[in-house]
């Protein structure tokens, strides 16, 4: 399997956006199926290189495609089914300096990750600790010291996202208040 090269340091996590992740081999020939969490499913049609896995180990795209809402992409150095199911589970990630950007007002989860959340009222809730996709909308697992606070991330709630402040502001909506 392809590797980053080995006299050169690996970039710091923060350098990387999640685009999704492995979820089976496909095929017979080394293709791997992605779950994408990209804005467009489009976007792997036009890599170059992904990383995979928490060591951010470097592949070469020698194909890409898409099949029944997944991405379908065929790697340097993974050219059997058995080496394909050896990525399974694995992140698939983009340099940053390679990622589209971002519409106005919208974030990277690393970037709302670890901000603090406060209320309207400027009550503490805690950290954002997690960005949940669901398909409708995000959800922010908020930890706190009142447990956890489960947020859906839509404008009547998410008021506004600092990261240049460290916080994000927030509506509690009703039946979800954490208890006192």
């Amino acid at each position: 399997m392809a590797a980053p090269r080995a006299n050169r340091p690996l970039p710091p996590a923060e350098d990387y956006v999640v685009l999704g992740w492995v979820v089976a081999p496909h095929g017979v020939r080394g293709e791997i199926k992605v779950a994408s969490e990209a804005q467009s499913l489009e976007r792997f049609l036009a890599l170059e290189t992904v990383w995979l896995g928490d060591a951010h180990r470097a592949f070469t795209v020698t194909g890409a495609r898409l099949h029944q809402g997944r991405a379908l992409l065929l790697l340097d150095g993974v050219s059997d089914r058995d080496a394909a199911e050896g990525l399974r589970g694995q992140t698939v990630y983009l340099r940053l300096s390679e990622a589209e950007p971002l519409a106005e007002g919208a974030y990277y989860y690393h970037e709302v990750e670890g901000l603090a959340v406060i209320d309207e009222q400027g009550q503490s809730l805690g950290v954002l600790a997690e960005v949940l996709p669901t398909g409708a909308n995000d959800v922010y697992v908020v930890q706190g010291p009142r447990g956890e606070l489960l947020l859906p991330a839509i404008h009547d709630v998410i008021l506004s996202i600092e990261p240049e402040r460290g916080r994000v502001i927030v509506r509690v909506p009703a039946g979800l208040e954490p208890e006192s």
